[in-house]
């Protein structure tokens, strides 16, 4: 089979533990560049949280944000923009209030990041990983218009389960997935990694059936249900690697080159 693209995760995926690109990973993508083969980053994050990886690793891609609620050109450009209104996101945030859930929470639109506790350790441990700078305020600090990417719950890894199965009962308008043991994103009804793919390769003009995806976590399983050669991180948990057929090595070692290599696509 010849792949003609490629979708990657970030955390726990492109970069290791200490939030860093392996070396065969980078020469994997300038690799990938040569053969004119598309490299797409598929995340969780904002902009501001991917533009700190071009930097230090002297390259650009197109950029599926916010789980699919954003997504951007190679050159920055927006070719798709999914996100909810700041009423809905102020229902929400009234709701994890009033339950006093255990978690702090996070909105983002664009560029923004909002927090309601900018001293909040989580908040502090998430800006030195994205390399990017929160700001404290609530809904009405956002423009006018403004539409809102997804509002992230940071939770206490005990309650993350319990919190995620009540905010999906509250809200089944919204996409709602855990991407980590403390992480739950909401994004608008419909947005996923998949339909992400969906739409680019229909944009693109390339075949589900030409398509490789790598990821390590359950935000990831859509994606990697929807291109044709699926590679999910050794440092996955066990439930996932039991789903996925192709466990590749671990975001620690070579598994984005590893899996490349294993199909044809690097050398």
């Amino acid at each position: 089979m010849n792949y003609e693209i490629v979708f990657c995760d970030v955390d726990g995926t492109l970069l290791n533990n200490e939030h860093r690109m392996e070396d065969s990973s980078v020469l994997a993508i300038k690799q990938l560049k040569s053969k004119e083969i598309p490299f797409v980053i598929v995340t969780a994050r904002g902009p501001s949280g991917i533009y700190p990886i071009f930097k230090r690793y002297s390259f650009t891609c197109p950029m599926v944000c916010y789980s699919g609620a954003l997504i951007m050109d190679e050159e920055g450009n927006v070719l798709q923009s999914n996100g909810f209104s700041r009423k809905t996101a102020a229902t929400v945030i009234h709701y994890i209030e009033a339950e006093q859930f255990d978690c702090t929470w996070n909105i983002f639109s664009m560029n923004m990041w909002i927090v309601n506790d900018k001293e909040d350790p989580r908040v502090k441990r998430e800006e030195s990983i994205v390399e990017a700078e929160a700001t404290e305020g609530d809904i009405s600090d956002l423009p006018a218009g403004a539409t809102v990417g997804k509002i992230l719950c940071m939770c206490n890894p005990k309650q993350t389960a319990a919190i995620e199965s009540a905010l999906k009962a509250k809200f089944p308008c919204l996409s709602i997935v855990r991407s980590s043991d403390i992480l739950i994103e909401i994004m608008n009804k419909g947005i996923s990694k998949g339909e992400s793919i969906k739409f680019l390769c229909d944009k693109w003009g390339i075949g589900l059936d030409k398509t490789v995806g790598f990821g390590d976590h359950y935000n990831d399983l859509d994606m990697l249900e929807t291109v044709a050669m699926p590679f999910i991180m050794e440092n996955a948990p066990a439930e996932l690697k039991a789903r996925i057929e192709n466990v590749t090595l671990s975001n620690q070692s070579d598994g984005i080159y590893y899996g490349l290599k294993n199909i044809g696509l690097v050398d």
